[in-house]
């Protein structure tokens, strides 16, 4: 009799197998020739070699399935163990759904300008989304990255902004130097959890395969197959711009996203974002996205907000 080991290594294994190994029971009942004995995170087989190769096979497929939808149930697997090919096939629509997030949530681009942003970034590798607070380029580029990395495209995500303090100082922080800039993080941290298990976030922080850092800690590296983040690029002078850009690897894809009304940099510092989207213009492979009041996906009020210090920031 042959025997099989399939560890599952990318996954929580409970998950996997369900409450009470209920997935698994599931799945035995369509290999009754096979003896399947779980142990932790590993799946032995007994039985004939060619058997054991299609369900190694199956259960290939029904992993995949779990790390983009992140969940697996009874008739997901009845469907994926009937099928012929498996169809996580890369979906080319632009308007459809970017990545399944924790329970499986659907997110996708919501305005037209997030939609020019998907569709931006798969016909070039840099991207400048720019637009004011809350019309969700942000989020949105951390759903491209995501959905690079559950495809493989990119081995990792690197996530990163200046740290300017927005009218404090973050000296007076208890904590080293992680514990003090988490907070200001944050954003990237909540869109992560949206996206990504706990559990899975924290093993893919752990082995660097996902990492979040202020922008000067990107100082001196080469960012190759990889989806590189800038956020809160307004807030970068000349030299950290260009110190950024310059990172770009091979097989790497690069989002830049800011918001040009909301500076903190002292007064008569050109901001990096504004001087970058006036010199790379025409660069072929760079695509500038604006994004406006019609996309807020926040509270409604934000939109007012917006529109409302617009029309009085020409006369300040």
């Amino acid at each position: 009799m042959n025997e099989r080991l399939i560890t599952l290594d990318e996954i929580n294994p409970v998950d996997f197998l369900g409450t009470n190994n209920s997935n698994i029971d599931f799945i035995k009942s369509y290999y009754p020739k096979l003896k399947l004995v779980v142990r932790g995170n590993q799946i032995k087989a007994f039985g004939e070699a060619v058997l054991l190769d299609e369900f190694e096979k199956k259960i290939e497929m029904l992993v995949n399935y779990l790390l983009k939808y992140n969940k697996l149930d009874e008739s997901s697997i009845e469907q994926l163990l009937l099928s012929s090919k498996s169809d996580l096939q890369k979906d080319k629509n632009y308007d459809k759904i970017l990545v399944h997030g924790v329970g499986g949530n659907q997110i996708k681009a919501q305005t037209a300008n997030q939609q020019k942003m998907v569709k931006a970034i798969e016909e070039n590798d840099m991207l400048f989304a720019v637009g004011p607070a809350g019309t969700g380029k942000t989020y949105t580029a951390v759903a491209l990255a995501v959905r690079a990395l559950k495809e493989k495209e990119v081995k990792r995500i690197i996530l990163t902004r200046p740290a300017v303090e927005s009218g404090e100082n973050l000296g007076f922080l208890p904590g080293d130097m992680k514990e003090k800039l988490d907070p200001y993080m944050q954003p990237l941290y909540d869109a992560l959890r949206d996206m990504i298990p706990a559990e899975r976030l924290a093993s893919h922080m752990e082995k660097g395969i996902i990492q979040i850092a202020p922008l000067a800690f990107m100082r001196g590296r080469t960012l190759d197959n990889a989806f590189v983040i800038l956020d809160e690029a307004q807030n970068t002078t000349h030299q950290q711009m260009k110190m950024f850009l310059t990172r770009m690897g091979k097989r790497a894809k690069f989002i830049i996203t800011g918001d040009p009304g909301q500076i903190d940099l002292p007064r008569k510092q050109v901001s990096g974002l504004k001087e970058a989207l006036l010199a790379l213009k025409d660069v072929k492979g760079i695509a500038q996205v604006f994004l406006d009041g019609k996309d807020v996906i926040r509270h409604r009020l934000v939109k007012e907000i917006i529109t409302a210090y617009k029309s009085i920031e020409t006369d300040i």
